[in-house]
């Protein structure tokens, strides 16, 4: 009997967020590649077609078996419809393997359905830490890890957080990083020069993202970063693509009142990546965007007061700013000049995909 025999539903992908797209990719084509039968359930979580339905072509993922539709909302409502929508197309699918990934509400939801179930559940990503039970992410992937039967980790430090809270080391697995295997297997499709050309950028920019809602959701505090980011494009062009969180705080506090301040819709994942790329630096809150530009060697300030991701820091370009600091480290990158060198964090080479198919189909196996 061959594994697939073995394997009595679909394994399940729950995706939510643009990160998650980006990630499971190369699990979706690891998988394929070991013959396993495979449903796609796309939660809506995120509704502009910008920000999922593009990564759907561009990454070569499969059409969704289905798509919630389940849009925005607050952190209860959005979670109790993922939790109805998914229980439905758990029962109906009976999964062998729900697979979760990274730290959205879709993330949370779909584990803790499936756990009711009694379906297995693997987190990809698992073991990530700020410590800052403030942030809704570090619930989300406290909770998903605990109700994991495989936690599927992308840094070393990470294996260690698990045991701490009581996972058990066999439940732990070190694959490497997915989101890089994405990056890297992009590289050639990365134009900076078309994307400067098709969106009217200079040739020397700084790229932000900010979307966290400690950074966005309050006027007085979207003000207060707004001042400092009109203080980089002091500096020089600021590019910044406005993610639908926060968009409208941001541009009430007058983020485009500045005439070196370039706003951008949301990007496709390709012409993204390529701004990041030709950027000389890069002022964000994103998680993801902290592992994108360790690879790509563009220094990278991350406004926020910790990160999950301090191999980031160790290993990469990344350092953790305030929002007074923003602009003075702003100035010292433009000034130097510098990029990082080809040091890559361990297993961030391309091949975590296959890894984690890997752990997967033996677990499937047993």
């Amino acid at each position: 009997m061959n594994r697939r025999e073995i394997v009595l539903g679909p394994i399940v992908h729950v995706l939510g967020a643009r990160p998650n797209f980006v990630k499971a990719a190369p699990v979706i084509g690891a998988l394929r590649a070991a013959g396993a039968e495979q449903a796609v359930v796309h939660t809506g979580q995120h509704y502009d077609a910008r920000m999922s339905e593009i990564f759907f072509d561009e990454l070569g993922l499969p059409e969704p078996d289905v798509n919630l539709g389940v849009g925005s909302g607050g952190h209860a409502e959005q979670t109790a419809a993922l939790m109805i929508g998914l229980e439905r197309e758990f029962i109906g699918r009976s999964p062998a393997l729900v697979i979760v990934y990274g730290d959205v509400n879709s993330t949370i939801a779909a584990a803790l359905v499936a756990a009711k179930l009694h379906i297995p559940v693997a987190h990809v990503e698992a073991g990530l830490r700020s410590f800052d039970m403030t942030m809704p992410e570090e619930v989300n992937r406290r909770l998903t890890d605990q109700l994991s039967a495989l936690c599927l980790v992308t840094s070393p430090e990470a294996v260690g957080h698990l045991a701490d809270e009581g996972v058990p080391v066999s439940r732990a697995h070190f694959v490497g990083n997915p989101m890089i295997d994405t990056l890297l297997a992009n590289l050639d499709a990365f134009d900076t020069e078309r994307v400067r050309a098709e969106h009217g950028l200079p040739e020397r920019y700084v790229l932000a993202t900010m979307h966290r809602p400690a950074n966005v959701d309050e006027p007085d505090t979207a003000a207060a970063l707004v001042r400092h980011l009109h203080g980089v494009a002091d500096l020089a062009d600021l590019v910044i693509p406005v993610h639908p969180r926060g968009r409208a705080n941001l541009l009430a506090a007058g983020l485009d009142a500045h005439d070196r301040v370039h706003i951008l819709d949301p990007l496709g994942y390709i012409d993204f990546i390529a701004a990041v790329r030709g950027a000389a630096a890069v002022v964000t809150d994103s998680g993801g965007l902290q592992e994108e530009t360790t690879i790509l060697g563009v220094p990278c300030l991350t406004v926020r007061p910790n990160t999950e991701r301090p191999i980031t820091i160790t290993h990469g370009t990344n350092r953790l700013v305030t929002f007074e600091e923003v602009v003075p480290e702003v100035r010292k990158v433009l000034e130097s000049g510098a990029r990082a060198g080809e040091r890559k964090p361990p297993l961030w080479d391309g091949h975590a995909g296959p890894r984690i198919a890997e752990v997967i189909m033996e677990y499937l196996g047993e």
